[in-house]
């Protein structure tokens, strides 16, 4: 299997448009105090972990499942679900099992995890750590709509009552959430190499790459109707470059004609101390829904 050893920084961006893409416990699209909607990392990792799992078939370990009783799996529940063994007695061979059964899953590799159980409590730093997602659009319009059940509520007790349940949903009018990202692959090295098993490999980023491209689009629900993964850039570092960049989130602009302009991205890749440590950069979008400006010198551009 071919090893990943580049590191990469890069952002996406996911457009929502009368949609909800990250809600609070209210229902409400999150706002930061400022009133600024933003999304959490785990909107977006969600996403991409429910296209690896329900469009590629890939196997994930963060991810809800379901016993025989309809019922959410605990998380020992969930590793005997995949792994039916029985650990060693020692501990740290136990841990030494579980670790490399946890790297076998692509999320795990890519986003980390936490395994608390009295078998073996362990913790993964994944390879790829997002900020949250902040909506760049000079606007943050939320709105709310009643909607109507077609069935009587159950808790009104009235005998001659025929009222049917009323409710409400909010959603953000237009919005162009950026989340920034970085990959190491030397996060799990160590791990890797411990438990005697592959590191980050040229296909897992392939596949993170077409979870950000595509997850958000693919996740069609309700609420998310009209929530779509917009843009992808993707700067990858040349192998053994120490280099290092701040958060892309604040340098991309969306104006009020929807264009996304990267100039301010465009001239940190050109700074000197950074313009020879770059190997590639590649920039996602569809041509005939979004126009970029200012794209960064040499960026190939692709389709979503």
């Amino acid at each position: 299997m071919s090893q990943f050893n580049n590191r990469v920084y890069g952002c996406a961006i996911i457009k929502a448009i009368n949609s909800n893409y990250n809600a609070d416990f209210s229902h409400q699209p999150r706002t930061l105090p400022s009133g600024i909607v933003y999304a959490t990392d785990k909107a977006l990792k969600y996403s991409v972990r429910n296209y690896w799992k329900n469009a590629l078939g890939e196997k994930v370990f963060y991810f809800k499942t379901l016993n025989e009783e309809m019922t959410p799996r605990t998380l020992g529940e969930t590793y005997a679900n995949y792994f039916d063994k029985k650990l060693p007695t020692d501990k740290k061979k136990a841990k030494l099992v579980v670790l490399a059964d946890l790297l076998s899953f692509i999320d795990v590799r890519i986003f980390g995890g936490t395994y608390a159980e009295k078998d073996a409590n362990l913790s993964i730093h994944g390879t790829t750590q997002f900020t949250h997602g902040k909506n760049r659009f000079p606007e943050n319009v939320i709105y709310s709509e009643q909607i109507m059940s077609p069935f009587k509520n159950s808790s009104d007790k009235s005998s001659d009552s025929a009222q049917t349940t009323l409710g409400t949903q909010s959603k953000l009018e237009e919005g162009h959430y950026v989340h920034h990202f970085s990959v190491n692959p030397q996060n799990i090295a160590d791990d890797a190499e411990r438990a005697e098993v592959d590191g980050l490999s040229q296909k897992d980023m392939d596949l993170l790459k077409e979870g950000l491209r595509k997850g958000a689009t693919f996740y069609d629900s309700a609420a998310k109707a009209g929530t779509e993964n917009e843009l992808l850039l993707w700067v990858q570092l040349k192998d053994g470059s120490k280099a290092v960049m701040p958060s892309f989130v604040d340098l991309v602009v969306v104006g009020e004609d929807r264009k996304i302009d990267l100039a301010k991205i465009k001239n940190l890749l050109a700074q000197d101390h950074l313009k020879n440590e770059i190997e590639k950069v590649e920039l996602y979008y569809q041509k005939n829904a979004t126009e970029v400006i200012n794209a960064p010198d040499k960026a190939e551009h692709l389709a979503i």
